[in-house]
């Protein structure tokens, strides 16, 4: 890491990922959303997948009214997507595209918040199978267009209990655990590549639907927007980041 970033003041330049395609899960609300629009206002053209085409319309809509680069609409359902879906969306990105720059894993879903000896088998399979296996599988088939960026970031979404186990986060923090560990296979097997750089965030207690869920007592107004989270994100898919890869990285003091 460049002993000049500083995650918390960080001030990303006008024009930093001009040029760059990025492609981001989970785009249509809460961190994904305001890491699509502040991308697109430093010049990215983003590719915009999530689950609901409504709330994607709605932030390419945004990007357009703005004057950003012209967006991409990719909807897919990470809960039900098979290995086709997959298949399907890199196809797409490679016909519109021909590449891509970076790779923001943002989509994510709670589950239930219960002790293990009583956590439901069905929650438990879909919240692995949506925030884990499911970037495996997007990671997996986007990694030949990555390939073709001569600077290429990755970058994975964790939590605070994703690398330190928390009493009744059950799958969640699990599947960030999950996470966490695949981002460092791939830092380690892309460690000679200069190509590729590969980290993870945790953005911290964030203002969203899923933080309200999990702690419906909480004063909301006491938490960061998801806008006030996005620099670090910002600063890793840009060329400030060149050479940073296999680290973490907390938004939050």
């Amino acid at each position: 890491m460049s002993n000049a970033f500083d995650p918390y003041r960080y001030q990303p330049r006008a024009g930093l990922l001009d040029g760059r395609v990025i492609l981001i899960t989970g785009a249509g609300q809460g961190i994904g959303r305001a890491l699509a629009l502040a991308a697109a206002r430093l010049g990215a053209t983003i590719a915009l997948a999530g689950r609901r085409p409504q709330p994607l319309a709605q932030v390419y809509d945004e990007i357009v009214a703005a004057g950003g680069p012209q967006p991409a609409l990719l909807p897919i359902d990470l809960e039900n997507a098979l290995a086709p879906h997959y298949d399907l969306l890199a196809t797409a990105v490679a016909a519109e595209f021909g590449r891509l720059d970076g790779l923001v894993h943002n989509a994510a879903i709670l589950g239930t918040r219960a002790p293990i000896a009583h956590y439901d088998v069905p929650t438990w399979c879909r919240v692995l199978q949506v925030n884990l296996t499911a970037a495996f599988a997007l990671t997996q088939v986007c990694l030949p267009l990555l390939a073709k960026s001569a600077d290429a970031s990755l970058v994975f979404t964790s939590s605070g209990v994703g690398n330190r186990g928390r009493a009744y986060w059950g799958a969640y923090a699990v599947s960030k655990f999950g996470v966490e560990g695949l981002a460092q296979v791939l830092a380690h097997e892309y460690e000679d590549d200069p190509r590729l750089r590969v980290n993870v965030v945790n953005p911290g207690p964030v203002r969203t639907g899923m933080r309200a869920f999990a702690y419906p007592a909480e004063d909301p107004a006491r938490l960061k927007s998801p806008a006030e989270v996005t620099a670090t994100y910002l600063y890793l898919l840009g060329p400030d980041a060149a050479g940073v890869t296999g680290r973490r990285f907390d938004c939050q003091p």
